[in-house]
């Protein structure tokens, strides 16, 4: 993984009140990496192995990460709901952030988005890439299929979402305490859109940009990962 583009911003600031949530299933090749880099800012990780068949519960550990493991592979949403309540239980916890373990999201980014959450009027604050910004970098068939969804979700338009898939998500304490992600597996992202709708969080976008590796596309960029969306754009109306 190409750190050069991922440097910490500010890395000096304090963040000691902010807990990183990264659910990790079989990303044993980068997962030390996308830990320690983002420990260098954020002291504070809990990553959940969920269910993985390769090493990547070694590498976490290895990194100095907190470890929670699912036994069984439960799903993206089940891993970050596990890593929520772990962080939201630890004292002095202020801030949360879920951060892919691909390598895709940007420590700049997220201290973007904290540093909005101290001083802004937001309870959550959801990542996009195509709110008025340069997304060529988003290969094609996933911005078709991400703009889709956002067609098809009446929520999301209505809360102003454009990029509700986006799983970078900083929010504070009040969120963590009523977050209750229910939809284990892609379905989990319209079921926040929901739950951001229903408990009147306050929640506004922040630009953010995507690091597509050769690596994360081969995880996450499939045909197949284009239906699973597509068809959480359907859960997504069913829950309007």
């Amino acid at each position: 993984m190409d750190a050069s583009r991922n440097v910490p911003a500010q890395p000096a600031m304090d963040f000691s009140d902010t807990w990183l949530v990264i659910p990790c299933y079989n990303e044993g090749q980068v997962i030390f990496d996308v830990i320690t880099h983002a420990k260098q800012t954020f002291p504070n990780i809990v990553a959940v192995n969920d269910g993985s068949a390769d090493n990547s519960a070694e590498a976490i550990r290895a990194s100095g990460a907190k470890l929670v493991n699912h036994p069984v592979n439960l799903g993206q949403g089940a891993a970050i709901q596990t890593g929520v309540e772990y962080a939201r239980k630890q004292p002095g916890a202020k801030y949360f952030v879920t951060f892919d373990a691909d390598g895709q999201h940007q420590v700049k980014d997220v201290v973007a988005m904290v540093e909005r959450l101290r001083q802004e009027p937001y309870d959550i604050i959801v990542g996009t890439r195509f709110a008025g910004q340069d997304n060529s970098q988003v290969p094609w068939i996933k911005r078709v299929v991400l703009q889709v969804v956002v067609m098809l979700s009446p929520r999301t338009r209505r809360l102003g979402l454009s990029d509700a898939h986006n799983g970078l998500r900083a929010f504070n304490k009040k969120v963590a305490e009523e977050m209750d992600i229910r939809m284990n597996g892609m379905s989990h992202a319209s079921e926040i859109v929901t739950m951001i709708d229903d408990k009147g969080w306050r929640v506004t976008e922040q630009p953010v940009d995507i690091l597509y590796t050769d690596y994360s596309m081969s995880k996450g960029q499939s045909l197949i990962n284009g239906v699973n969306i597509l068809a959480d754009g359907i859960v997504a109306r069913r829950l309007k």
